[in-house]
């Protein structure tokens, strides 16, 4: 299954909701960001079991530096959709959503917003939505892709 994953308060903390990764101060200075306690591990068992792992994001981050800070963490990802390349896919379908994975073949998509669940019921999208301040969220996604797939 192709499984995309949002980066801000999902796998990337906006402030102090959950646990992060050690980060040392190089990593730092390169602007390497945090990352959520446990993000490794769960990519890891999730591309273990056959999954494709995916970045879909509505960040203007660049793609190269997503993909710094997942390496610096050990993750590597078949695929990023950052916000540039969302609305140029989007707009060219005619959709008006935040967020649509079915546009970029994500069978599942693992996000912390309320509004991406309302528009996972709303366009028929499989999504599992994740509060940042859960901390049985890695439970929580491997049960929900057990009842998606």
């Amino acid at each position: 299954m192709n499984i995309s994953f949002d980066l801000d308060s999902t796998l990337i903390p906006n402030g102090k909701e959950f646990e992060t990764e050690n980060r040392n101060g190089i990593a730092k200075l390169f602007g390497i960001e945090e990352m959520r306690k446990g993000t490794r591990e769960l990519i890891s068992y999730l591309q273990n079991q056959g999954h494709e792992i995916h970045i879909y994001t509505t960040s203007f981050r660049t793609k190269r530096k997503i993909r710094l800070t997942l390496k610096y963490y050990g993750i590597k990802v078949s695929r990023i959709v950052n916000e540039k390349e969302n609305r140029k896919v989007l707009k060219s379908r005619n959709i008006n959503s935040s967020k649509f994975p079915p546009a970029f073949d994500f069978d599942l998509h693992i996000d912390d917003l309320k509004g991406v669940g309302i528009e996972n019921e709303r366009l028929n999208f499989k999504a599992i939505i994740v509060e940042p301040t859960d901390k049985n969220w890695i439970e929580k996604i491997k049960s929900g892709i057990k009842n998606v797939g």
